[in-house]
């Protein structure tokens, strides 16, 4: 059974049911003994008030043959003879009990009750069949009440919890109408205090969802933009190599369209790690960040050989709560970027440390730098700043900002002491016990 309201209902009338029974079952014991105790108490006052009744005679008794009556009484003389009796029955009572007593003549059991006299013993009987027809009718009638007040109750609850559960219907219907193009919040005026948390929850949850689709549709379009240059390059290229007439021309064509290949497979390569970047990643755990330096400076150091550069890595015993692929990725495109904008035989140096408990990645070069009017917009993606190198895919930074925002740091650009850009990503302390948690 899904629906909360038929489980409400149910357990309500279940318990509703067991209640009525319960009390049913008293109210008709209770008031069948209340029965009994009175009619008991009827045949001893019928019984105390014919003491004194003077004898009846036989012709006289046979006038109450014919009428149905309920009690039975008779009159028994010291010398044995009836001295009075309202009914004829089957055989008399063959002897007095002083007090109650049940008896049985031909199959019918008889309720009595026997009272001395001066001379003689009155004997009041009743059949324990009709005392308990009676008694049952009376119990009844005790019930009946609480069948009349059972349907009325019922609807009552169906009505009850319907107005209960309203709320839930409206945040449902709420829900219901919200569109993928527009994540527009639920209504919380006037939620009760059980069903306003999930309206919050919800409101929540619509708003990363909206957080998250317009980051995607951005990403699409700044992506769909950005491969629309080298898709170009590469078409044109193309259509050189095929316009080579020479051998020299051929081997230049090619060569340029391998370079374009290259920097369209960079390209791509660079937006696919974005979008991981910027998606949900694996559980933090305790990762060592000289390690992952270390392992992110292996990626880069070809290049650094190839142009000359100085490669220098730094490290000491430091420990984060992250993703070490991520963090390795932070590194490498840190790394990567100061290669590729330091001129040949300069010196990039990657320099890890704690600074009060906190682990901080500083990386500098000896490149052109950037501006600092440029600094809080070269981490947007594609963009890049004046001077800077056609290579380039201008994602770098981004995917540097999406994995330390994921890991609770903060990234500065500075000025590096030899003229060129020095990137700080400074971490969080790591508490015992505690994850970092991403900032968004």
């Amino acid at each position: 059974m899904k629906s909360l309201r038929a489980r409400l209902l149910a357990s309500l009338l279940a318990l509703l049911a067991v209640a009525m029974a319960l009390v049913g079952t008293l109210t008709y014991r209770a008031v069948l003994a209340e029965n009994d105790a009175l009619f008991d108490y009827q045949l001893r006052q019928m019984a105390l008030s014919l003491r004194d009744q003077g004898a009846i005679a036989p012709a006289e008794r046979a006038a109450f043959a014919s009428e149905r009556l309920d009690y039975a009484v008779q009159i028994w003389a010291a010398d044995g003879s009836v001295v009075y009796v309202s009914r004829e029955l089957p055989a008399l009572w063959p002897r007095a009990v002083l007090g109650f007593a049940d008896v049985t003549i031909d199959g019918t059991t008889w309720r009595v009750f026997s009272a001395p006299a001066r001379d003689r013993v009155v004997q009041v009987g009743q059949p324990l069949a009709i005392r308990r027809e009676l008694a049952a009718q009376a119990a009844l009638r005790a019930v009946m009440p609480l069948a009349w007040v059972a349907l009325p109750l019922a609807a009552g609850v169906w009505w009850l919890i319907g107005a209960l559960l309203a709320p839930l219907r409206r945040v449902a219907g709420a829900v219901r109408e919200v569109q993928a193009d527009a994540l527009a919040p639920l209504p919380t005026a006037g939620l009760p205090s059980e069903v306003e948390p999930l309206a919050t929850a919800l409101n929540a949850m619509l708003a990363r969802l909206a957080e998250a689709f317009a980051a995607q549709r951005a990403f699409v379009a700044d992506a769909a933009h950005e491969l629309r240059t080298p898709l170009a390059a590469l078409t044109l290229q193309l259509e050189l190599l095929r316009r080579a007439g020479s051998p020299a021309e051929h081997d230049e064509a090619t060569a340029a369209l391998a370079a374009g290949i290259a920097r369209a497979r960079h390209l791509v390569e660079q937006l696919l790690t974005l979008a991981r970047s910027e998606s949900a990643a694996q559980p933090l755990a305790t990762v060592a960040l000289g390690e992952v330096v270390e392992q992110a400076v292996a990626d880069v150091l070809p290049l650094a050989h190839e142009k000359s550069i100085a490669l220098s890595v730094e490290t000491a015993p430091a420990t984060v709560q992250g993703d070490a692929a991520a963090l390795r990725l932070l590194v490498r495109n840190l790394a990567d970027n100061a290669v590729r904008y330091t001129p040949a035989g300069g010196a990039v140096e990657l320099h890890v440390a704690e600074e009060q408990g906190a682990p901080v990645l500083t990386v500098a070069d000896t490149g052109p730098g950037i501006a600092p009017a440029e600094r809080a917009r070269v981490f947007d993606r594609f963009y890049r700043g004046a001077g800077a190198e056609a290579g380039g895919s201008g994602i770098g930074l981004s995917i540097v900002r999406a994995v330390a925002q994921r890991h609770g740091a903060r990234v500065e650009l500075g000025d590096a002491p030899g003229g060129g850009l020095r990137v700080r990503v400074a971490f969080v302390a790591p508490t015992a016990g505690e994850a970092v948690r991403p900032s968004r």
